[in-house]
C-alpha cells in the first residue's frame, strides 16, 4: 500500500476461518500438548505417592524395631527382678533353676493357650519333663551362642561352633 501513498499501522482480524484440515491438525497439536502436560502431572503425582508409601513404611518399620526393642527390653529387667527375688526366697537357687522354671511356665501356658483356642486342628509336641528340659537348655545355649557371637562381631554360623 506505500506505492499508493498509505501507510498500514494497525490490521485488527476478528475472524480467522483456516482450511479444515488446518484446522484439525492445529487441534490435534494442542490436544497432544495438553495430555503431554497431564501425562506428566499424573506421573509426578503417582510418583510423590511412592515415595511417601515408603517413608511411611520406612518410619512404621523403625517405630516397630523400636517397640519391639522397648519389648524385649522390659522382659529382660523383668526377669532379671524375678530371678533376684526369688533367690532371695530359694536359698541356692541358681539363674539357670530360675529360667528353667519359667521356660516351664510358658511351656505350659502355651500349652493351655493352644488348647483354648478353637482354630487349633492338631498340635503333636513332645510332652515330658525331660522335653520341656531340652526346650529350654537349647534355647539358653543358643543365648550363649548369640553373646559370644556378638563379642565376636561375627554371625558365621561357624565361627560359633567350639
Amino acid at each position: 500500500m506505500a506505492t499508493f501513498g498509505f501507510e498500514i499501522v494497525n490490521v485488527l482480524v476478528t475472524d480467522i476461518v483456516p482450511d479444515a484440515k488446518v484446522k484439525s491438525a492445529m487441534n490435534d497439536i494442542n490436544a497432544a500438548q495438553r495430555e503431554q502436560v497431564a501425562a506428566n502431572a499424573r506421573g509426578e503425582a503417582e510418583k510423590i505417592l511412592v515415595v511417601k508409601k515408603a517413608e511411611a513404611e520406612a518410619e512404621s518399620k523403625a517405630l516397630q524395631g523400636q517397640g519391639i526393642a522397648n519389648q524385649r527390653k522390659a522382659i529382660i529387667e523383668g526377669l532379671q527382678v524375678s530371678i533376684e527375688q526369688f533367690q532371695k526366697v530359694v536359698d541356692g537357687a541358681s539363674s539357670r533353676d530360675v529360667m528353667q522354671l519359667v521356660m516351664v511356665t510358658q511351656y505350659f501356658d502355651t500349652l493351655k493357650s493352644i488348647g483354648e483356642s478353637d482354630k487349633t486342628n492338631t498340635l503333636f509336641l513332645s510332652h515330658s519333663p525331660g522335653a520341656v528340659k531340652e526346650v529350654s537348655e537349647q534355647i539358653l545355649e543358643s543365648m550363649v551362642v548369640a553373646e559370644r557371637a556378638k563379642r565376636m562381631g561375627r554371625t558365621a554360623p561357624s565361627a560359633l561352633v567350639d
